[in-house]
């Protein structure tokens, strides 16, 4: 159910609320661009800077927008527990196909809490549980030995690898059951990962380049992998571009350069220093991305 690119999309606001209408537009050039799922307040919408209010109002709109024709998954993790079971139990009654809940952060839990974090968080609503790892933002890792465990809990289906620890993603692969659903959390390792049988990404650039990221996955599904190869390093430069500072910024300031959305942040995020914005606006220009 879960594969391919999937973006990780921004949350356009227009005077400190969110924009609803720009929303809504970048749901439809996702699906008319061919990508293959959408997660809503993600690391990259922001999701630690939204009200409890905004959070649902996001998914609410997401989940309208998208009207059936690709999965939405909601972004539901919080370093509380009991915070990321009051958002996942939203995402099912909203209609969400799936939670994505993030390790949580800065309390830096155990292994062993991790494991009952998310046992809990997974048995508190019937709706599947894609795992978040993302020690860069979290300052907790997730090993694969954890991963193995909470793939035996019936709704938790899939994780979201964002390490960039290819020794620990291959233990991932080689511990989970194939069907447990592997899903790249960087962009820089999409190709990568689908060589090793990870089943897609939950990407950022997708927001940016999304037919390009969904034209590599189907390249690659249909054994095409020099043509996916290709893909890959034609996106190289815009991989290193988005992540040039911190995520989400470059990515908000490509689709304002775009026309999509107003280049707008809630602190502490702010607007891209002049030269990275020059960085930034030459490999847009060179990839004719406009």
């Amino acid at each position: 159910m879960f594969h391919g690119a999937i973006v990780a999309t921004v949350t356009p606001f227009r005077n400190g609320k969110v924009d609803a209408a720009a929303l809504r537009r970048l749901v439809e050039f996702q699906i008319r661009s061919g990508t293959d799922g959408i997660v809503p307040c993600g690391t990259t919408g922001e999701s630690a800077t939204l009200s409890y209010d905004e959070h649902e109002q996001v998914i609410d709109l997401v989940i309208r927008a998208v009207d059936g024709r690709v999965p939405v998954i909601a972004g539901t993790g919080s370093n509380n527990t009991k915070e990321a079971i009051v958002l996942t139990r939203y995402a099912k009654r909203a209609g969400a196909d799936a939670a994505l809940v993030i390790t949580p952060y800065y309390n830096k839990p155990t292994q062993n809490g991790l494991i009952a974090h998310f046992t809990a968080v997974a048995g508190s609503a019937d709706i599947p549980v894609i795992l978040y790892n993302v020690p860069g933002r979290t300052g907790v890792n997730m090993a694969a030995e954890t991963v193995a465990r909470l793939a035996e809990v019936p709704n938790i289906v899939g994780v979201k690898e964002a390490s960039g620890n290819l020794a620990q993603i291959c233990d991932i692969l080689r511990m989970t059951p194939k069907t447990f659903c592997v899903l790249s959390g960087d962009d820089g390792l999409y190709y990568p990962m689908l060589a090793l049988g990870a089943k897609g990404i939950i990407s950022v650039v997708s927001n940016v380049a999304p037919k390009e990221m969904a034209d590599l996955y189907d390249a690659f599904a249909l054994g095409e992998v020099a043509k996916a190869r290709d893909l890959h390093f034609r996106l190289w430069p815009l991989m290193q571009a988005l992540f040039i500072e911190t995520n989400p910024i470059p990515a908000k300031t490509a689709l304002a350069m775009m026309g999509k959305i107003r280049e707008e942040f809630r602190l502490p995020l702010c607007a891209m220093s002049a030269a990275n914005r020059k960085v930034l606006a030459k490999v847009l220009s060179d990839l004719k991305i406009r």
